[in-house]
């Protein structure tokens, strides 16, 4: 049976403006695809996607829950679209209060979000009870970007004994920094939820920022991916220090280059995959 790899990144071309973000969230997940792989890839249904040109429908038997953050009912919905040119299927989390409207991480006058923190949340969360739904399994779960930050923590505290995940392991890509403003100030109250405790989040600053959404995420990966140049070295020797596989810089047969990094992250992905 082929090996599963979730993809959960913050953007995907053609869907937003071409980034190296944007075009790794399109382009690993084909390369991977193409070595025989099964994926599933998610990402946000920022306001800025032109649903028509992008095909994007609602898949109703996945939306319609609820989910509860700072005491708030936020209904989830579901799109899905494929891009063509790669044959990869992108499924959209969307939610009016959060992304319906409203830009990616930064309003139309440049300035982040005070919310971003609770999106991000929201974004997470709203995946894996998706992946749930799917009754989908992956190996590993790989995530881009700081919208997918608190997918780690999640997964190895609030999801750790869902039979979708209990052996999942998780790949987090460091980027440069995006987010110039810190999150709102209730955040830690926001994150809390099942097993994903207080107690938990007591290393970390009060005020959390970009850098401080980093070490969460390094924290509770089982590698690191330096995605792109520029990524602040400060993050870097922490992940280091960790004591967990990091993949350093390359630009050059990413799709190989990232397999092999799988395989060391999780041995339970063999070349047996070639063979299917």
């Amino acid at each position: 049976m082929a090996k599963k790899i979730l993809f959960i990144n913050q953007e995907i071309a053609p869907y937003v403006p071409d980034s190296e973000m944007s075009l790794l969230g399109r382009d690993l997940p084909h390369s991977i695809q193409e070595q025989g792989f099964e994926i599933r890839t998610f990402m946000p249904k920022w306001g800025n996607i032109n649903e028509r040109r992008g095909q994007l429908h609602e898949v109703i038997r996945l939306s319609g829950m609820n989910l509860i953050i700072d005491e708030t009912d936020h209904p989830l919905i579901i799109k899905v679209a494929t891009i063509q040119s790669v044959k990869v299927q992108v499924y959209f989390i969307d939610n009016d209060d959060y992304f319906n409207k409203r830009q990616m991480e930064k309003d139309e006058t440049g300035k982040d979000y005070a919310d971003n923190g609770e999106r991000a949340i929201f974004f997470a969360r709203g995946v894996l009870e998706t992946v749930k739904k799917l009754r989908w399994v992956p190996d590993i779960i790989h995530c881009q970007g700081w919208m997918s930050a608190v997918i780690p923590f999640y997964i190895k505290t609030a999801y750790h004994d869902e039979p979708s995940f209990a052996n999942t392991k998780v790949v987090t890509s460091l980027f440069a920094k995006s987010l110039e403003s810190g999150l709102d100030p209730n955040f830690k109250r926001c994150l809390e939820f099942r097993d994903a405790t207080a107690e938990l989040l007591k290393p970390y600053n009060d005020q959390f920022d970009f850098d401080e959404l980093g070490k969460l995420a390094v924290d509770y990966s089982d590698g690191i991916v330096e995605a792109v140049k520029g990524v602040n070295k400060d993050l870097l020797d922490y992940a280091n220090e960790k004591n967990i596989p990091v993949l350093k810089y390359s630009k050059d047969n990413l799709g190989d280059i990232i397999k092999a990094f799988y395989n060391t992250v999780c041995p339970c992905i063999s070349e047996e995959s070639e063979d299917e």
